[in-house]
């Protein structure tokens, strides 16, 4: 990690945070209009331009309709309505190169100006690598669309939202040391309860999202629209036939994604208790409260995205709400770990 606070770095990288956090959002919305397949080959420099003047729309529009999803879901679609789902997939990738840029531009600049000490470089060199992974992950996702079946492997979108969130977090892990300062790499700081709790809280909630795309590259939410049975039972038959199941069969992957959540309201309210018993900061203290409140939402809304049988606006605010919360995670992850380093000596 780097040692160098800079305070222009650190605006930066929040907002650099927040563009990959948007991006997500939209790759969500490109997904809930299935709209994500509709460009079917991947041009870094000539996909800059959608097509121009109707030959051009209709030889994108022909091969469109060679792929698995025109032929078994959208048949019969009219050129206007594939411009809709074509300008969604190419507003995403724009949106991408704009990010990209975002990335690209500053870090050559405050490199350039010594904002970023070249020997400090390597979390950023990292940050451009993820970038680029993900761009590469987010074609490997769309073209196992465009093979034998009408929709992406849900492992690959799963990995592609991974690799965004892995971005988002190392963006913003460094951004909170530049706010309030790095940790000596070479110190090993007696881990608190707290920082344990909130480091496995942690992982329960990208296992959580990770559940997520996997119910969204599989439709899962589809398959019951009943909330808190499904299928008239709690626990549904054959879900646990085979560890299979557990990655591959849409009921059981839903179910788990139902479930598992509620282990965060066991795991912030305690957290809570745990910071108000031991005396830490006040401000700590309320952003748990906070932290409560937006799990009970996340919650909420994903029982009102089952109710709703996958409203868009609803499934997107219950992702977009997952963002906050990650990063809200990565917040206290960094937060404890400091006062770790303050109270206990290495």
């Amino acid at each position: 990690m780097p040692s160098t606070q800079n305070p222009a770095v650190m605006k930066w990288l929040q907002a650099f945070a927040f563009v990959v956090a948007f991006l997500v959002l939209f790759g969500g919305l490109v997904r809930l209009t299935r709209s994500g397949l509709s460009i079917v080959e991947w041009n870094p420099i000539s996909g800059i331009l959608p097509p121009i003047g109707q030959q051009a729309w209709e030889e994108e529009f022909a091969k469109y309709q060679l792929t698995p999803e025109y032929r078994k879901i959208n048949a019969g679609m009219s050129l206007d309505e594939y411009r809709f789902i074509f300008y969604m997939e190419w507003v995403h990738r724009i949106l991408a190169r704009l990010a990209g840029l975002f990335y690209a531009i500053p870090v050559l600049y405050f490199l350039i100006k010594r904002s970023i000490p070249f020997k400090e470089f390597g979390v950023y060199f990292l940050m451009g690598l993820l970038f680029i992974g993900q761009a590469f992950m987010g074609w490997f996702m769309v073209a196992s669309g465009l093979v034998d079946r009408p929709a992406v492997s849900h492992f690959r979108l799963t990995i592609h939202l991974l690799f965004a969130l892995t971005l988002m977090g190392l963006a913003l892990w460094t951004a909170f040391g530049h706010r309030y300062g790095f940790p000596n790499p070479r110190s090993q700081h007696k881990r608190s309860a707290i920082s344990r709790l909130s480091l496995v809280a942690t992982l329960i909630l990208i296992i959580q999202i990770a559940y997520g795309g996997m119910t969204a590259g599989l439709k899962a939410g589809h398959v019951s629209n009943t909330w808190p049975l499904m299928f008239g039972q709690w626990i549904p038959a054959n879900l646990f036939t085979s560890w299979i199941n557990l990655f591959e069969t849409p009921q059981t992957i839903v179910f788990v994604h139902r479930w598992f959540a509620w282990l965060g309201i066991l795991f912030v309210p305690y957290a809570y208790f745990l910071a108000k018993n031991r005396g830490y900061p006040q401000e700590l203290q309320r952003g748990l409260i906070w932290l409560t409140a937006a799990v009970v939402l996340q919650i909420t809304l994903g029982v009102l995205t089952v109710l709703s049988y996958v409203n868009i606006v609803m499934a997107l605010l219950h992702q977009g709400n997952a963002l906050v919360l990650f990063g809200l995670a990565i917040f206290f992850l960094h937060r404890f770990r400091a006062v770790d380093a303050s109270t206990h000596p290495a």
